[in-house]
């Protein structure tokens, strides 16, 4: 995995927080969200460099709809361009803002270039563009204070991946009606960044039982998802991980499918730093899977 370090010291710390931090405040929504019937819009996180020199942009989105899940297929009520319209966005929308939810690749010459994400939710459009603009590097495999993502992988064994996603980590079969278990393993270098310490909190020394969570979500699918727990806890569990971690964990649920067809189905790990590294773009991993639902035997 591609790990890209941020080098500051003393003033140019602050400055790089700042920096950070405006381009958080610049997402924020703003208006107060609704129920139903609002827009979402699309989010341009930034952009990082892999090793063999093309470009990662991450890309993310504010549904602001409070209680409104929305599906909306690739096509024109949901197209990025040029070179789609599918480029690997989502298809299913959750509610409020979701931090880094996809990224897209690209040459490192790119640039003067830009992609465009067009939604349109409820009847209203919403267009955010992406481009190279220095301002807009972030770095969501290590953070100033040396804080990183947690590991993710299916297996105590691995393979392991950490950061932004890229590409589908599993492949898996399911039948409608019949629960489909889903295991993940997870490890973190449980470091508390001071944006999570001044946050504060109770219950130990990470302010929750572990310092790492995981969250599962419908991506891309026919039908509805139902999963048993879509936080499940995470519980201690002992396996080699990758350094820098030291807390290693596995946390297990079910999902059951409405509908045949093919899903993709997202899992986040999340560390002490929480969603969208509160606003700093680092430290979280996802990693997709992809599901294959058959029709249930004897069904019509």
């Amino acid at each position: 995995m591609q790990r890209q370090r941020w080098s500051v010291a003393g003033p140019s710390v602050i400055v790089l927080l700042a920096s950070a931090a405006l381009i958080w405040a610049a997402q924020l929504p703003l208006e107060p969200a609704h129920t139903s019937g609002q827009n979402i819009t699309p989010a341009y996180e930034g952009w990082y460099a892999n090793k063999d020199g093309s470009i990662n942009i991450m890309m993310g989105y504010y549904n602001r709809n409070l209680k409104e899940d929305m599906d909306i297929p690739v096509g024109p009520n949901n197209h990025i361009d040029p070179g789609g319209p599918d480029l690997g966005q989502p298809t299913h929308f959750l509610p409020g803002r979701q931090w880094g939810v996809f990224t897209m690749t690209v040459p490192k010459d790119f640039a003067p270039k830009k992609l465009v994400w067009t939604i349109v939710a409820n009847g209203k459009p919403a267009v955010v563009p992406a481009n190279l603009d220095p301002v807009y590097v972030v770095s969501p495999f290590i953070d100033a204070t040396d804080n990183t993502p947690p590991f993710l992988a299916f297996s105590a064994a691995g393979p392991f991946t950490q950061g932004p996603p890229r590409k589908i980590d599993e492949t898996l079969n399911a039948v409608v009606g019949e629960p489909l278990k889903l295991d993940v393993w997870i490890a973190d270098d449980a470091k508390v960044p001071p944006s999570a310490a001044a946050g504060g909190g109770g219950g130990g020394r990470f302010g929750r039982a572990t310092p790492a969570t995981v969250t599962w979500v419908k991506f891309r699918g026919p039908g509805d998802v139902k999963f048993d727990k879509n936080k499940p806890p995470v519980e201690k569990a002992e396996f080699k991980a990758p350094p820098p971690a030291v807390f290693t964990g596995t946390a297990s649920t079910t999902a059951t499918f409405s509908a045949p067809g093919d899903y993709l189905l997202e899992v986040v790990g999340n560390d002490i730093s929480g969603d969208g590294g509160r606003g700093f773009q680092c430290c979280w991993t996802t990693a997709q899977v992809k599901v294959t639902v058959k029709g249930a035997a004897g069904a019509k």
